[in-house]
């Protein structure tokens, strides 16, 4: 088993790394003054960056062990999809600036303590996600079983990019093309690329999925 915990030490570097370099790309007018300061400072992290960097991170460690196939990508999808839906808890006690517009919904919260404080009511994205990426994560691991290498996790690439461009109707970014924000075009991108991957792969299905 020592390979599992070397995969997840290559997607955890590299998911910190990749995280931290599109936190400083999106947010270069407020960190550049003091870069050094702001590379090694405790906040700033962003999901998609954190994806890319830890699958480059994993992809290396496979090359290297000669264990890159679909399989492997398959068997990161429900893991991926879990981290994901509890580092919203975090982004949830932390109110570190990833929640909502405000709102009138009887679940609007305030975060007047939070990292990024704020005394109006507003959207608890983070409890959306978690809820949402908790749900998939249960939905992969059923479907675990039923597809040939590669599906599961270009299905996990287009949950994950839908997910994210629809909880950003209701996030504070501000757009930057066509009206749309960083993160949705990047959303875009990440479930384009998941349904390529689907229906370059479907051709292999396993009769599993019949049963």
């Amino acid at each position: 088993m020592d390979w599992v915990y070397e995969m997840v030490f290559a997607a955890l570097i590299g998911g910190l790394v990749g995280s931290r370099i599109d936190y400083l790309i999106q947010n270069w007018d407020q960190v550049s003054g003091d870069l050094l300061g702001n590379i090694f400072s405790g906040s700033g992290l962003v999901f998609f960056g954190g994806l890319a960097g830890g699958a480059i991170g994993v992809i290396i460690w496979a090359v290297r062990k000669g264990a890159l196939s679909w399989t492997l990508a398959d068997a990161a999808a429900v893991p991926i999809t879990v981290g994901y839906a509890v580092g919203r808890v975090g982004c949830q006690l932390s109110g570190d600036g990833d929640y909502g517009t405000e709102t009138d919904l009887p679940w609007g919260m305030a975060y007047p303590e939070g990292t990024v404080p704020t005394t109006d009511e507003v959207h608890p994205t983070p409890v959306y996600e978690t809820v949402t990426m908790g749900l998939a994560a249960l939905v992969l691991w059923r479907l675990r079983d039923r597809f040939a290498p590669g599906v599961l996790f270009g299905l996990y690439l287009v949950i994950v990019g839908v997910e994210r461009f629809l909880i950003e109707l209701i996030r504070r970014n501000d757009s930057v093309a066509a009206g749309l924000t960083l993160p949705q075009l990047v959303s875009i991108a990440v479930a384009a690329l998941g349904a390529a991957i689907i229906v370059a792969r479907r051709s292999a299905l396993r009769p599993a999925a019949a049963r």
